[in-house]
């Protein structure tokens, strides 16, 4: 069995008395793609902001490769090689593609501004270092033809913008990509191409967390699924094992007729 890159061990969050989460506990495998599915206001979202360090967990631990980090602040876990995306597209839409994804590599750089205007011989290194991997990485998510010109992220498409985003995460070197819906909004053909991408991304050895409201999608790459419902974990295990599973059939259904 694979060694775990991230443990979420009884993890709980409240919210002045509404716990969004509770007593949750799952790991991820490295090299996995690991799902977290669940209805609306399962507790995906707050669990994917705990982990990146955007909330605080109310008790509970987060270890990331054997450490803990629980208390660590959210650059603290990038560097250590937790790298995410957003349900809302977040692009520097005024700078260039390929400047929007060297700004993901900002923590594995030491340059600084005072480097940079200095223009001092290892920060002009640094920055052409910077920018073949930023090509590099625009290359493998197929956006390269993108980066060879000034071409603005605000001026891609909605589907490229979305994979812009995952090139920018994907920059800063992470062990573990946690993507938080990607595929929302993306026609049939971006989907299976974020697929594909995903999968490659795997196969590179990075680990991959994702919340995504896309069954097919999930159930044709995902090796784990984890499954939340208010909070709590009510299944977890193979895509076709958890998709026939009382439990999960029960919350699914439940919320399509909550919203009928």
């Amino acid at each position: 069995m694979s060694e775990n890159i991230l443990e979420i061990r009884d993890v709980t969050k409240s919210f002045a008395g509404l716990t969004a989460v509770k007593n949750c506990t799952f790991s991820v495998r490295a090299g996995d793609i690991h799902a977290l599915i669940g209805p609306n206001g399962a507790g995906k979202t707050t669990m994917f902001n705990m982990i990146g360090g955007a909330l605080k967990v109310t008790s509970g631990a987060i270890v990331l490769n054997g450490d803990d980090i629980t208390g660590a602040a959210e650059h603290e876990r990038v560097y250590r090689g937790i790298a995410r995306t957003y349900q809302l597209i977040s692009l520097f839409n005024e700078m260039s593609v390929i400047e929007n994804v060297m700004s993901g590599r900002y923590c594995r750089t030491r340059a600084g501004v005072v480097g940079g205007l200095l223009n001092l011989p290892w920060a002009t290194r640094e920055a052409r270092e910077t920018r073949d991997k930023a090509r590099e990485i625009l290359d493998l998510v197929g956006l390269g033809n993108k980066g060879l010109e000034p071409q603005l992220a605000g001026s891609l498409s909605y589907g490229e913008q979305r994979v812009l985003e995952i090139a920018r995460a994907l920059a800063s070197e992470p062990k573990i990509l946690l993507l938080d819906e990607p595929a929302a909004g993306m026609n049939p053909t971006e989907k299976v191409r974020l697929a594909e991408l995903l999968v490659k991304v795997r196969d590179m050895g990075i680990s991959i967390l994702i919340v995504e409201h896309d069954m097919r999608l999930i159930m044709g790459i995902a090796d784990v699924v984890t499954v939340l419902d208010h909070g709590v974990r009510i299944a977890e295990g193979a895509p076709e094992t958890v998709q026939k599973d009382p439990l999960v059939l029960a919350a699914y259904l439940g919320s399509a007729a909550a919203h009928a």
